[in-house]
């Protein structure tokens, strides 16, 4: 409980004392946005930041299984895009199923009722992002134009569909955004991978619904989650992680004491803080590891109106 307040009080004071991008980033781990493949999984790399080398840190996990008409207590309804200026026709999203932060994007493109679609890239040949010389995901491109890292993708397209946002009042919700990005998904891998058996769980849905052949399917599935089962406990090391659930309830707990009580972060409606959370949370929530976050943090309200408040997904087809 005194970590968890802490965590929440520095945050605060960070608010406070009006901290901006650079000065946060000095107080955390660099910041990671992206994921590219390595050894058969997916692994979210860190970029250089402020002359901070992020770690790279290994992450996959599932999609959510949504049942809003049994979870959701309260309706929100979907919101579209307010800016006249910005009506894309054509959004295509490359992306790995299983990577957290292309979950962070297609929460953003369905929250906002933007129509995209998709197109799945193999992590083994990357072959359908040939043509881009960057290769990680998410890649979108919107009316051809290339945007890339997560973290890029939804401040441009906020600020695309609310172009008279004052950046001043969202400093919070940003302090957030990258508590997300330098936190949060730090205690995730080390949970999805905690034993033999939530290694496999992971693997096969990845290799289930991800874009692999046959032969990928069957090495990946096995091979992969051996490796991540002994990789994660690296990780645990390099994070000074003792005990990897009680790592994601704490974190978990801190942000729903972010919320002070309020229906969403950005009070009555989501913001991008909680697109942001939510994003990253969706791919673990079916898994062993999110069914006891659930279980055993009050994150489930605030989850279950989120639910309701993305709705179903804008993806077309292809």
């Amino acid at each position: 409980m005194i970590r968890r307040l802490n965590g929440v009080s520095l945050i605060s004071r960070a608010i406070s004392a009006g901290l901006g991008a650079t000065q946060l980033q000095l107080l955390q781990p660099g910041t990671l946005s992206s994921c590219s493949p390595r050894f058969g999984t997916f692994w979210c790399s860190g970029r250089l930041s402020d002359g901070i080398i992020g770690q790279s840190s290994p992450f996959s996990g599932t999609t959510c299984f949504s049942n809003v008409a049994s979870l959701a207590r309260n309706t929100h309804a979907k919101e579209s895009p307010s800016s006249d200026n910005f009506q894309p026709k054509n959004v295509v999203l490359y992306q790995y199923e299983a990577c957290p932060f292309c979950n962070k994007v297609k929460a953003f493109l369905d929250y906002y009722d933007l129509p995209y679609k998709i197109v799945e890239v193999n992590p083994m040949n990357k072959k359908e992002i040939k043509w881009s010389d960057y290769k990680k995901v998410p890649i979108l491109k919107v009316d051809g134009e290339q945007m890339v890292d997560s973290s890029d993708i939804i401040d441009t397209l906020y600020k695309r569909i609310n172009p008279e946002s004052d950046t001043l009042d969202r400093e919070e919700e940003k302090i957030w955004c990258r508590w997300v990005d330098n936190h949060l998904v730090h205690v995730l891998s080390p949970n999805i991978y905690r034993t033999v058996s939530e290694a496999i769980e992971s693997f096969d849905y990845i290799t289930t619904h991800g874009n692999f052949s046959f032969s990928e399917r069957i090495v990946a599935k096995y091979g992969g989650a051996a490796a991540m089962y002994f990789v994660s406990k690296k990780l645990k090391k390099r994070h000074n992680i003792t005990d990897e659930r009680a790592a994601l309830y704490e974190a978990v707990e801190t942000w729903v004491d972010a919320l002070k009580g309020r229906q969403f972060h950005g009070d009555s409606n989501p913001n991008l803080a909680d697109i942001s959370v939510f994003g990253v949370l969706r791919p673990i929530r079916p898994l062993q590891s999110g069914r006891d976050m659930v279980d055993n943090t009050r994150i489930e309200e605030w989850y279950s109106r989120m639910e309701s408040a993305v709705g179903k997904s804008s993806k077309i087809q292809a």
